[in-house]
């Protein structure tokens, strides 16, 4: 089997950590591995597979001096803005973790379990696009009901951990809980979110627009109609809750025609990567402590509309920081190298 000169830019980052156990867990076929990050990072040392590596300087020539096959992007929009291109210039398929690149019409906006054929569309600029986390495990569920069943309107509320900020999100949610139980919260400082996020609830991630949706909602609508190739309706109100690890979402699907439940489950239960939890006499149903940790996404609390026939409420749980990002790259790259590689 052939193996690929393998980069991590950001490999310092959450999900750079993330990356570097789901290339080990899948056994990726690695020929060089070659971390990156800022020169305050530079020299660090990262063990991969019982080895040290050292982290080297991104700079624009970098890709070109170490002949890397696979560049895995989860430094920040900024960062895969600037040297994103200069990856793909010297021969490098992109796997792009930020939202950069997403609603570029020429890059492919790819969840492999929904849309591979559209890997194929790397040739145009030598980048592929991971989509935000929460969107990935919505499609997930959305694409298996949509093939069966034809949706026609989706409305979603997601409950995100403060892990999607990052390790300086959690470590402030960390920090405000020690205060907390020290009798000093009123002193505490809220400098990754907007307000204090322990013991409370946010319906406020990314910035404020125009339509007075936040621009993390509008992603979920622009990225799950150009993931599932038409203008589904789509409506999000994303808020942060203080938990650590892994995003929810409950979500009300419309569909053409009525449904079952039983039809329902079914087509989730055959879909790649998605488990069904969902035995509520028993207290069965996902949670983000169901998901942390794991490469699945899980739905539960499956239900018909009390009114409309053609309406299913659902519940679903996916680590962002596995599913939502590290594991959907990788599986690009599984994929790539299947059909392109």
């Amino acid at each position: 089997m052939r193996k690929y000169n393998v980069a991590i830019v950001g490999a310092t980052g959450a999900v750079g950590e993330e990356l570097f156990s789901i290339l080990e867990d899948v056994d990726f076929p690695i020929g060089n591995l070659i971390p990156l990050a800022s020169a305050n990072s530079a020299g660090t040392e990262l063990e991969f597979k019982n080895k040290y590596y050292k982290v080297l300087e991104l700079t624009e020539s970098v890709f070109e001096e170490k002949e890397i096959d696979i560049a895995f992007f989860s430094a920040g929009g900024s960062i895969s803005a600037r040297f994103a291109p200069f990856a793909a210039e010297a021969g490098a398929v992109v796997i792009d973790n930020t939202s950069h690149f997403r609603m570029d019409e020429n890059v492919p906006l790819v969840v492999p379990e929904c849309n591979p054929d559209a890997i194929g569309g790397w040739k145009n600029t030598g980048i592929i696009a991971n989509p935000n986390c929460e969107t990935i495990q919505m499609v997930q569920v959305l694409k298996p009901l949509d093939d069966a069943f034809a949706i026609k309107r989706v409305d979603v509320s997601t409950y995100q951990a403060v892990s999607g900020a990052g390790k300086a999100g959690m470590e402030e949610l960390v920090a405000q809980m020690q205060d907390f139980f020290a009798f000093r919260l009123n002193d505490s400082e809220s400098k990754v979110f907007q307000h204090q996020i322990a013991l409370n609830v946010i319906p406020h991630i990314d910035v404020f627009l125009e339509n007075d949706y936040t621009k993390e909602e509008m992603k979920m609508v622009n990225e799950t109609q150009k993931i599932l190739g038409r203008n589904i309706e789509v409506s999000a109100t994303c808020v942060r809750v203080p938990v650590i690890r892994s995003h929810s979402e409950s979500i009300t699907i419309h569909f053409e025609n009525d449904i079952s439940v039983e039809k329902a489950v079914q087509a989730l239960n055959d879909a790649e990567n998605v488990i069904v939890v969902d035995d509520p006499s028993k207290n069965i149903y996902p949670m983000p402590t169901t998901a942390s940790d794991t490469d699945f996404t899980y739905v539960g609390r499956i239900r018909k509309d009390l009114y409309r026939d053609n309406v299913l409420h659902l519940w679903c749980v996916a680590d962002q920081l596995r599913v939502g990002a590290a594991t959907n790259s990788v599986r690009i790259a599984q994929k790539w190298i299947e059909l392109e590689g």
